[in-house]
C-alpha cells in the first residue's frame, strides 16, 4: 500500500506543478490590470503600487516569487480585499462551500444509489423506465437552471423556503438540492448499469443455483462489485460539487468561496483568484489520492497490478 501511495503522489504533485503554472501566466493574459480603475492613478502612486505587488517586475521573475512564497504557504495579499490575506479569506469561505458540497454529495450518495438498486431490480419495469428518465433530465438540466426555478417555485410562490443568507438548516435546503441533482441521476444510473453487470456474472448464477435468498445475494456478494465505479467516481465527483458550488453560491447569495472567486476574476485580483485556484487543484488531487487508496483496499487487484 505504501508502494501504491509513493507512485500516487509522484503523478499528483506534478500535475499540481502544472496546474499552478497554467493558472499564473493564463489569468495574466487577461485584458486590463488589478488596479485599472475609471479615474486614473497617478503614475507614481500606481509605481508605488507595482513595486509592492512585485508587478513592475519581468513575468518570470513575479512566477519566481510566487512560487517561493506559495512554498512558504503564503498565498499573498488580496489587491482588493484591503488588510486580508488570501488564506484569511479562504477560511472564511470554504466551511460554507464545503458544508454545502459535503451534504450535496451525502444526498446523492443516499438516494442515487437506493434509486439505481430499485432500477436493477425491476429492470424493464415501469419504476425503472421511471427512475432512468428522472435520472436523463437530471443530468441534461444544469443546476444553474433548477436553482432558479427551485427557489421561485418554493421560495417565492409558496412561500416554504429562503431563497437566500445562510445560518439554519433552511437556508441550506435549496441549495443541497439544487447541487445534488445532477449527482442523483448519474449515481443512479451507475449504479443500476453496474449492479445489473454484476448480477449477470457467473458467481451470481451459482449464488442463485444455491437458493439463497435476493436480499443476502445483494447485500452480501453484491454490494461491493457493484459500488466499485462509483467509489472511482467519488473523488473528483465531490471535489467538483465542493468547487462547482460557485453557480449556486451566487444564486443564493451564500458567503463560499464562490463568491470570492468570482469577485476576484472580475476585479482582477490576481492573488485571490490564484489562490482560490491553487486550494482547489490541491483538493481535486487530494481527492482522487483518497479514493484510489480506498478503490485499493476494496479491490486488492489495484495494488498487485500497480
Amino acid at each position: 500500500m505504501f508502494r501504491y501511495l509513493i507512485k500516487r503522489l509522484k503523478i499528483a504533485i506534478p500535475t499540481l506543478f502544472v496546474v499552478i503554472t497554467a493558472a499564473f501566466f493564463l489569468i495574466r493574459l487577461a485584458p486590463g490590470g488589478p488596479f485599472d480603475t475609471e479615474k486614473p492613478i497617478p503614475p507614481e502612486i500606481a509605481a508605488n503600487i507595482e513595486k509592492v505587488y512585485h508587478l513592475n517586475e519581468p513575468l518570470l521573475v513575479q512566477y519566481g516569487y510566487y512560487i517561493w512564497n506559495l512554498l512558504h504557504g503564503d498565498f499573498g495579499l488580496s489587491f482588493k480585499y484591503q488588510d486580508y490575506t488570501v488564506t484569511e479569506l479562504i477560511l472564511q469561505g470554504f466551511p460554507v462551500s464545503l458544508s454545502l458540497g459535503v451534504t450535496a454529495m451525502f444526498l446523492a450518495l443516499i438516494i442515487g444509489i437506493g434509486l439505481g438498486f430499485f432500477a436493477a431490480i425491476r429492470q424493464h419495469s415501469w419504476l425503472d423506465h421511471m427512475i432512468m428518465s428522472f435520472a436523463m433530465i437530471g443530468i441534461a438540466i444544469p443546476n444553474f437552471v433548477v436553482a432558479p426555478l427551485l427557489a421561485l417555485i418554493f421560495g417565492v410562490l409558496l412561500g416554504w423556503l429562503p431563497t437566500g443568507g445562510w445560518g439554519s438548516w433552511q437556508q441550506m435546503i435549496l441549495p443541497v438540492i439544487a447541487l445534488s441533482l445532477p449527482q442523483v441521476a448519474i449515481i443512479a444510473r451507475m449504479t443500476r448499469a453496474s449492479l445489473l453487470e454484476t448480477l449477470h456474472s457467473p458467481y451470481m448464477d451459482t449464488a442463485r443455483a444455491k437458493g439463497m435468498p435476493m436480499r443476502i445475494i445483494l447485500f452480501r456478494h453484491a454490494i461491493k462489485p457493484t459500488l466499485l465505479p462509483v467509489i472511482s467516481w467519488l473523488g473528483p465527483a465531490t471535489a467538483a460539487l465542493i468547487t462547482g458550488s460557485v453557480v449556486i453560491e451566487q444564486i443564493f447569495g451564500l458567503p463560499g468561496i464562490g463568491r470570492y472567486f468570482v469577485n476576484g476574476a472580475l476585479n482582477r485580483d490576481y492573488t485571490l483568484v490564484m489562490g482560490v485556484v491553487v486550494f482547489y487543484a490541491a483538493l481535486i488531487i487530494l481527492m482522487n489520492l483518497l479514493v484510489d487508496l480506498l478503490y485499493a483496499v476494496i479491490d486488492p487487484r489495484i495494488r498487485r497490478d500497480n
